[in-house]
């Protein structure tokens, strides 16, 4: 009995912390089976579980961004992968949502190099001598714009990119143009047609579908001014990106542009605790997440860190502040 008693109180003299750490289990909607997405879900993973045998993070697949918004809101999953961009519609209760979401917590940047791309057919380049997005608009060219579909952020920023460059709709059609909304593969095959002259998306640079496209078709990538950029930054949180010089055929400078992110976003109705030990395991296992896809490798807990669309989580900011990437 002494010795326990004894035990005890050295215990106490030195601040022995038993308590063990619970393990996570967490639900995480994600995009497309087999995309991205999913493998960062594994990635996410397989982080937690190197800090604790017994967590786990089940991946479901969704439609995307803004329907893992809608499900946060509702409090129908623990965490969502999100683009910046949806955030910032999302808070602003803009359409598709009819109130500000306001429940939303940030865990972290996964990623911030999807840079907006305008593919621009050489032949109408050369004819109009056209470099810049507002060239489009001041020399009255007839383009055949290409615009992902309804419901895909990056139509949202794409068209929103276009209006600040002086081609709004009745803008294009007043100039002989057109817009024509199709996914990004569709729009690879409008392009090498000759049904559309000019492709847009935001995805990472040399990206398949961007390889194909450049080597398919004689193409140029379009400066941005850069009023444009600002003007996009600010409206959808995204952030200026450089595309090197060089990463496409006809396109020997850099190029900059704003370029989409994904978050992984919790709600405020996840334990601090909870938020705590999912970022600690992320900043200590970042590894984890870096090995799924060739894509990822410059993800750090640095850039996990890098966002202010959103508030971020208590735990997650608890976490941050203890490993010293925030002040």
């Amino acid at each position: 009995m002494r010795l326990l008693t004894l035990a005890a109180a050295i215990g106490l003299a030195f601040g022995v912390n038993t308590a063990q750490a619970e393990p996570v289990n967490l639900t995480l909607s994600g995009g497309n089976p087999g995309g991205l997405w999913s493998l960062l879900g594994a990635g996410i993973d397989r982080a937690v579980k190197q800090s604790d045998a017994d967590s786990v993070v089940t991946y479901q697949a969704t439609g995307g961004g803004f329907a893992n918004i809608g499900l946060l809101a509702a409090n129908r999953t623990d965490m969502g992968l999100v683009h910046n961009a949806e955030v910032k519609i999302a808070l602003a209760g803009e359409a598709p949502f009819k109130a500000p979401v306001t429940n939303m917590r940030a865990i972290g940047y996964m990623y911030n190099w999807a840079p907006m791309h305008f593919f621009l057919a050489k032949s109408i380049a050369d004819e109009y001598n056209i470099d810049s997005l507002d060239d489009l608009a001041t020399t009255k060219a007839p383009v055949r714009i290409g615009v992902n579909r309804s419901g895909n952020i990056t139509s949202n920023v794409a068209l929103f990119m276009l209006e600040q460059a002086g081609l709004a709709k009745d803008a294009v059609e007043a100039n002989g143009g057109s817009i024509v909304q199709a996914g990004a593969n569709d729009q690879a095959d409008l392009l090498q047609d000759g049904r559309i002259d000019m492709v847009t998306n935001g995805v990472f640079v040399l990206h398949s579908s961007f390889r194909a496209i450049d080597e398919n078709n004689e193409v140029i990538v379009l400066d941005i001014p850069k009023d444009v950029i600002d003007a996009t930054n600010e409206r959808f949180g995204t952030q200026t990106f450089t595309i090197p010089g060089g990463s496409y055929s006809n396109q020997p400078a850099d190029v900059e542009t704003p370029a989409l992110g994904a978050l992984l976003v919790t709600t405020d109705q996840m334990p601090e605790s909870t938020g705590y030990e999912l970022t600690k395991a992320l900043i200590d296992h970042i590894e984890e997440v870096k090995a799924v896809h060739g894509s990822m490798k410059a993800l750090s807990p640095e850039l996990m860190v890098d966002q202010n669309v959103m508030p971020f989580h208590a735990g997650a900011e608890k976490a941050y502040r203890k490993a010293g990437l925030l002040k």
